[in-house]
């Protein structure tokens, strides 16, 4: 499946895609578009974190949230970063520090990228990274 978002990825941006590889679309392939473009004009690949699509901000909620709401994911883990990416995404105000960090982070990786598919490519360890820490953290809270 195609999924098509603007170009200059930051933080919805990553965790979406990321959350659709790991999660959703094991297959997807990810398209960027000029900011300006109206989702409307997208004829080929699903929308997202675009104004007015269903998979993209909500009520003071991102797109990450959209995603985890319409797919019915459940793991703890990935609910804990989707908190945290909201933070970081919405700019809510005293947002935890791993929220403000994942916002420098994301950034620095536009700096140092020469576009968004090596941006993906580089921020999705981050990702997969929180998601094992977080993991192993609910897992020996549990036991």
């Amino acid at each position: 499946m195609k999924w098509v978002t603007r170009e200059h990825v930051h933080v919805d941006r990553v965790a979406c895609p990321w959350l659709i590889k790991r999660f959703i679309d094991p297959e997807a392939e990810f398209i960027f578009v000029p900011r300006d473009t109206d989702p409307s004009t997208i004829t080929e690949g699903i929308p997202f974190d675009f104004k007015g699509v269903e998979l993209g901000h909500h009520d003071g909620k991102c797109s990450f949230d959209a995603f985890v709401e319409k797919y019915n994911i459940t793991d703890p883990a990935v609910l804990k970063i989707a908190e945290i990416v909201r933070e970081a995404d919405t700019h809510v105000e005293n947002p935890q520090p791993l929220a403000v960090a994942l916002d420098i982070l994301a950034r620095g990786y536009r700096m140092i990228c020469k576009d968004d598919y090596e941006t993906l490519e580089k921020e999705f360890p981050l990702y997969d990274a929180m998601y094992a820490y977080f993991k192993k953290e609910i897992e020996e809270e549990r036991a």
